[in-house]
């Protein structure tokens, strides 16, 4: 298996090559058009010399001695007539002549040639002027033999840069891999030893640069140290949990044990017996229900949309709570209805919840307020009783979280209530707010949204 380090230091020096060479071949390619242009440009300013020469000398002057000084090495001039036969030549490469036929234009030309020599090929320039009213042709022909030498030069260095561009970035990908993936090295190797030893643990984070692998690091910290608090919360709770099942199972075990030895013929100790192990064994179902319910929530997330009409509802589950714990507990709501699309019974149980919590921490009165605004049904519940400590109200929606672990024993509380009713909240769109102050009370209030269509997708 290729390493990842491995793979970007090659991908990297693939991609820089790629880069080299493209921008190798247009910089050969403009170096021979911006070269072979100015050849042109030397050519056709010595056409234009001789033109000038010709029409001012007569032929019995000796026009070829005047054509002989404008050669230069390895070249050849004509005078070519309209009907391609040859005129007047010059020449110091007999073979360039031999090869290259003359030929008479009508407009300026430039052409160039390969030709094969003891050397091997070489290019060859050619241009063409048209002069006396196009009845004569100047043909002009030269090796670009320095041309040659410098394309050849030219490509010597671009093969030598591009070798050494391919060194560098091997080294330079090496370099840049082993940075980027020392944070992820670490974090593999951190991995491996939280499976094996099974304890999580935490990784250095390198504090030079401030990047995405920093950031990576440093979530991986967050979700450890999460992680651990979680753990240690659930720690908590089986202890809790193993405490509070352990109590009513010894009371229905020593009761048992009463009825096995002694029989039920004394009436008042066997119905004595049998209250308490009922009561026992309700308050084990009950908290069975209860991890079942979490367990339940975090499983499945479909909801029963249908319309409901908060103030009836709201009624109903204080007119149960009233008539259960006797306590003075009252609604207030403006006249006209508050309709949300919601599950009704998740609902029903949210307000449960929140109401048996203010039962249980206050001995007060509770008041429960239905409002709305332009986007939120609003459902207030406020009681007067103990109230939450300030640094606790950040933490009490967590799972197996509990203020108070003794007054939670004396209240039955498993920690879940209020993270079961957060996770309800938010599966319908909305958002739960706490606001208490320690010995004053307690204030809960749940937005639902009016109009959410996505629910219906849930």
């Amino acid at each position: 298996m290729m390493k990842i380090t491995t793979k970007i230091n090659l991908l990297t020096t693939a991609w820089m090559l790629c880069i080299l060479i493209l921008i190798n071949f247009v910089v050969f390619l403009l170096f021979m058009k911006t070269t072979v242009n100015m050849e042109k440009d030397i050519l056709f300013q010595k056409a234009g010399d001789i033109i000038k020469e010709i029409n001012t000398t007569q032929p019995s002057n000796g026009l070829k001695g005047e054509l002989e000084d404008y050669l230069t090495e390895h070249s050849y001039i004509r005078i070519m007539d309209q009907k391609n036969k040859l005129i007047y030549e010059v020449t110091n490469d007999k073979l360039l002549s031999k090869k290259m036929k003359g030929q008479s234009t009508l407009i300026k030309q430039t052409k160039t040639h390969l030709i094969s020599t003891e050397h091997g090929e070489e290019e060859v320039l050619i241009v063409r002027v048209p002069f006396n009213n196009g009845n004569k042709t100047l043909e002009i022909g030269e090796r670009l033999r320095g041309l040659e030498a410098r394309k050849e030069m030219l490509r010597a260095i671009l093969i030598i840069c591009t070798v050494l561009a391919a060194l560098l970035s091997l080294l330079g990908g090496r370099w840049l891999a082993n940075m980027i993936m020392r944070p992820i090295a670490n974090m593999i190797k951190t991995m491996e030893e939280i499976e094996k030893s099974g304890v999580p643990k935490t990784i250095t984070v390198q504090n030079k640069t401030k990047d995405e692998l920093q950031t990576l690091a440093r979530t991986f910290n967050r979700m450890i140290n999460r992680l651990l608090i979680n753990m240690e919360r659930q720690k908590q709770f089986v202890s809790d949990a193993s405490h509070e099942l352990k109590t009513p199972l010894t009371v229905i075990k020593s009761y048992a044990n009463l009825l096995r030895r002694h029989g039920i013929e004394n009436n008042e100790m066997a119905e004595e017996a049998l209250k308490a192990i009922h009561s026992e064994a309700t308050r084990i179902q009950k908290m069975t229900e209860t991890f079942l319910e979490l367990a339940t929530l975090e499983k499945e997330n479909v909801l029963e949309i249908n319309e409901v009409n908060l103030v009836n509802l709201s009624k109903d589950i204080l007119k149960q709570l009233k008539d259960v714990y006797k306590r003075d507990i009252t609604l207030h709501y403006e006249g006209i209805p508050i309709i949300i699309r919601a599950d009704e019974l998740k609902i029903k149980q949210v307000i449960i919840i929140l109401l048996d919590n203010a039962i249980k921490y206050s001995n007060d009165r509770i008041e429960v307020f239905l409002k709305k605004d332009q986007h939120h049904s609003i459902i207030d519940i406020k009681d007067y009783g103990i109230g939450i400590p300030k640094e606790e109200i950040d933490n009490i929606f967590e799972r197996f979280y509990r203020v108070d672990k003794a007054r939670s024993r004396e209240t039955g509380g498993s920690g879940l209530g209020l993270h079961i009713a957060k996770s309800i909240i938010k599966l319908h769109k909305g958002d739960i707010k706490i606001i208490s102050k320690e010995g004053t009370g307690t204030n809960v209030e749940l937005l639902l949204p009016i109009n959410n269509g996505n629910l219906n997708k849930l």
